[in-house]
């Protein structure tokens, strides 16, 4: 097409994103989708000779963004789910329009993948040696830092193939905490660590992992003839905040030569905040950690880590080569740190963006205002008669229950249809209640305040239904 014309678009579309950004929170949380247009998206229906390129805002404008999740909206607190920081987002067009793979080759994108690598990891407090890779999220961090910690374990053993693989892999234990995300299980899966063999050890009743248990189950495995590699532990669990203190779980590991994972998508960088920090305790003695900037940060989504104390593990682990791909050897491609080869440089350039604008100590501000927002939260309950506040871990979310109601999930499900608001519910103890997290730059004391209204003003409704039809 002309320069001309697709620079007048990239203006419009400029305009639309600044306009749409500023504009959302005085707009509902969300919205349902049509019917009609959900079959109709669906559908597909590719034109046979194109259109115009403007019709790809129009399409967005009309389609698309009336209908979003609702994370970029203050009055979320449904999931860990933030909205899209402002340098992210400009970062984001731009390392599109440079189009870099940070897989192969050697160019400016993926040197700068390294720098924020190190960057994240100074932030959580790990060892000076820690490297690792830019994920999708969480999920594949998880699946990387297994996957390493598996390798690891056989490689010690002379076990990385043949027989001797057979014999070891068929007898390989690993062992998370009862709030461990789902993805842990998803991971050992595909490493070949079947449900049978992923011990879920209990927690205490500040829903940490019971160490003492983990230890117990270790012993139990070994004198079985298994062989226990790996523990997962949760930097921030998603139902509650739970932090499980690194030290203990890694003396454990080392006692029992094996490797110690921390889940921290959300949590991961949770050491900065003072209030929080001794529930960190030990953490640039583990392994290896997840850490999600998508969450944390508010990097545009698509932004995980995987960081590991010694990098070469995972390159033990991918470090797989082709004749037509030879790197330098003194400085190996970001893809033998992995399972991707194609991997998109917008993770990079939007960290860096984002941490730029931020620094060291808008890191700190940043959560530690998720940390206010909480308190404010945890205080609005328990002032009011009506709640029940619950006990949670020390990171940002809150779960509480609304007294004399029947369901928390009918409860729930309105306040989001009114959408001023946005909540969620969890399991707690065999009961189902609400859950909110904070994890907006934008959400502030009037948020949450609204969020309380709607809560009682629905709850007192629903008792009047109940009334009429007693």
């Amino acid at each position: 097409m002309h320069p001309r014309g697709f620079r007048d678009e990239l203006v419009s579309a400029a305009q639309w994103v600044a306009e749409y950004l500023e504009q959302l929170p005085s707009g509902p949380v969300t919205r349902p989708l049509p019917a009609a247009l959900r079959e109709r998206l669906r559908a597909g229906g590719m034109s046979e000779q194109g259109g115009d390129l403007f019709g790809v805002l129009d399409f967005a404008e009309e389609s698309l963004a009336p209908y979003p999740t609702g994370n970029g909206h203050p009055a979320f607190f449904a999931w860990i789910n933030s909205p899209p920081a402002p340098a992210g987002v400009i970062a984001e067009l731009l390392a599109t329009a440079i189009n870099a793979t940070c897989g192969m080759g050697e160019h400016a994108l993926m040197d700068l993948e390294r720098g924020v690598i190190s960057d994240l990891a100074r932030l959580a407090g790990l060892a000076d040696s820690t490297g690792g890779v830019l994920t999708s999220g969480g999920s594949m961090a998880n699946l990387l830092c297994l996957a390493a910690a598996r390798h690891w374990f056989l490689a010690e053993r002379g076990a990385e193939d043949g027989p001797e693989y057979d014999a070891a892999q068929s007898r390989l234990v690993a062992y998370c905490g009862e709030q461990t995300h789902m993805s842990v299980a998803k991971a050992c899966a595909v490493i070949g660590i079947p449900r049978s063999r992923l011990r879920v050890i209990a927690t205490t009743a500040e829903r940490c992992m019971d160490v003492p248990a983990l230890a117990e189950a270790i012993r139990a495995d070994l004198e079985a003839g298994l062989l226990p590699f790996c523990v997962v532990s949760n930097l921030g669990s998603t139902p509650t905040g739970a932090v499980d203190i690194p030290e203990p779980i890694t003396a454990v590991c080392r006692a029992n030569g094996m490797w110690h994972h921390a889940d921290g998508a959300w949590g991961g960088l949770g050491a900065r905040v003072p209030r929080w920090a001794d529930a960190f305790r030990g953490i640039a003695e583990i392994d290896s950690l997840t850490v999600d900037p998508h969450k944390t940060l508010s990097v545009p989504v698509g932004c995980g880590a995987a960081l590991v104390t010694d990098p070469g593990r995972l390159r033990a682990a991918f470090g797989v080569r082709a004749s037509y791909l030879e790197g330098n050897e003194n400085l190996p491609w970001m893809s033998e740190y992995t399972f991707e080869l194609t991997r998109p440089g917008t993770r990079a350039l939007a960290l860096w963006a984002t941490l730029h604008q931020l620094g060291r100590a808008g890191v700190t501000n940043l959560l530690e205002h998720y940390d206010r927002m909480a308190a404010y939260l945890r205080e609005r309950v328990e002032q009011h008669p009506r709640l029940r506040l619950l006990p949670c871990g020390p990171l940002p979310v809150v779960c509480f229950q609304v007294r004399d109601i029947d369901s928390h999930a009918d409860l729930a499900a309105a306040v989001q249809a009114r959408g001023r608001a946005y909540l969620a519910t969890v399991d707690y103890d065999g009961e189902t209640v609400l859950r909110a997290c904070i994890c907006n730059h934008r959400t502030g004391t009037a948020h949450i305040d609204t969020l309380i209204d709607e809560i009682i003003s629905l709850a007192e409704e629903f008792d009047q239904t109940a009334t009429s039809r007693g």
